[in-house]
């Protein structure tokens, strides 16, 4: 529909009217209608419709917003695309704006010229928008006792609350309800992964700060080690360390190295290990395990001792000497006793016993080797 001349220049007064916050009067009536609606809320992104009554006598309607016209009847006046219209009838009237944004926040006001009065109704319509982490800390490496200063802005609408926790060796909610999280003198413990959640009525946005301490290493204490010469052994040393320690080994005050003298030294994370392929009587004796970082330095001592392997001698003394243990304490229980009689018939059942004993370690360690 064409609208004349005068229904533009009245809608243009209406408007400054609307936007001066003074009632809207249709020139030469003595009556009109302002009728205010409940505040329409909507998500940012989303899409509203806006809508007013009409009539069976309305000669002339238009849809203003707080800074120009957007519909006047059929013809529309805004260049947003994002603005349509929906219906045009004798009941109503509805426009809608699509993927709504903070630009489109404000009143809106539908004006509508009947032969008797202009009728005027306003809604305001509010843009609620998502939670939105603005400013946050990068990954922060220091020195164990600094002091550590966090920090996540956000914005939103409304405005977001803002929280931290950390999530990393294990939860815990932290003692911060803004955007600031102090740690006074940080330990070694309040290493790892902090959380930050923003949270309003829209919405949720949460990310997280890689928090690293650096300390200088302990070395947990060394554990000697018996090894048969000829065989393998070897010596472990751990420590614990940010950023990871490095390792040496010294035997006295002379420093080992990799493949030295048939001896290799393997370092993986916080573990460093000394082997001996082929133990020689050289190598018995005191190791010390030096780990560093930049921070410091901590070692421990390791002995390599030597074990002696039974041979098959020493397997016959052995048993000889308990066979003759177990035959003296036979032979002299059975004498024991106030009525005791000792007789030549007991001295020749240990002798026998003993003689059987030691023919049966003869034959085993026979079999054995």
């Amino acid at each position: 529909m064409k609208n004349p001349l005068c229904w533009v220049i009245l809608i243009g007064v209406a408007f400054l009217l609307i936007q001066q916050g003074l009632p809207v009067h249709s020139q030469g009536d003595s009556q009109s209608d302002n009728k205010v609606m409940d505040n329409i809320t909507v998500r940012q992104g989303d899409t509203v419709s806006l809508s007013c009554g009409q009539g069976d006598l309305v000669t002339h309607s238009a849809w203003l917003n707080r800074s120009s016209i957007m519909y006047a009847g059929e013809d529309k006046w805004s260049v947003d695309s994002r603005v349509s219209l929906v219906t045009l009838n004798q009941d109503e009237f509805t426009i809608k704006i699509e993927n709504v944004d903070m630009t489109d926040e404000g009143q809106y006001v539908c004006a509508v010229q009947t032969r008797s009065k202009a009728t005027t109704t306003s809604v305001h319509v509010i843009v609620q928008v998502p939670p939105k982490i603005t400013s946050l800390s990068k990954d922060l490496v220091v020195n164990e006792g600094s002091n550590v200063s966090l920090i996540c802005a956000a914005s939103g609408k409304p405005d977001p609350s803002v929280s931290w926790k950390i999530i990393s060796p294990s939860a815990q909610s932290l003692p911060s309800e803004d955007e600031y999280l102090e740690i006074q003198s940080v330990s070694r413990q309040r290493a790892g992964t902090y959380e930050c959640t923003a949270i309003n009525d829209v919405a949720t946005d949460i990310q997280t700060v890689e928090l690293t301490v650096n300390y200088a290493p302990s070395v947990s204490e060394g554990k000697d080690v018996g090894v048969t010469l000829g065989q393998q052994g070897v010596l472990q040393c751990e420590a614990d360390a940010v950023p990871s320690a490095d390792f040496e080994w010294y035997r006295d005050d002379r420093r080992i190295f990799n493949s030295f003298d048939g001896i290799e030294i393997e370092d993986s994370g916080a573990l460093s290990k000394l082997t001996f392929f082929n133990v020689s009587e050289g190598d018995y004796g005191n190791y010390t395990c030096v780990a560093m970082n930049k921070l410091g330095s901590a070692n421990t001592s390791i002995v390599l001792f030597v074990v002696i392997e039974p041979t098959s001698s020493t397997l016959l003394q052995e048993t000889t000497s308990t066979v003759l243990e177990q035959t003296g304490s036979e032979s002299h229980t059975e004498s024991e006793g106030p009525d005791a009689v000792q007789d030549g018939n007991s001295a020749a059942r240990a002798a026998l016993t003993s003689t059987c004993l030691l023919v049966l370690v003869a034959l085993q360690l026979l079999l054995k080797f």
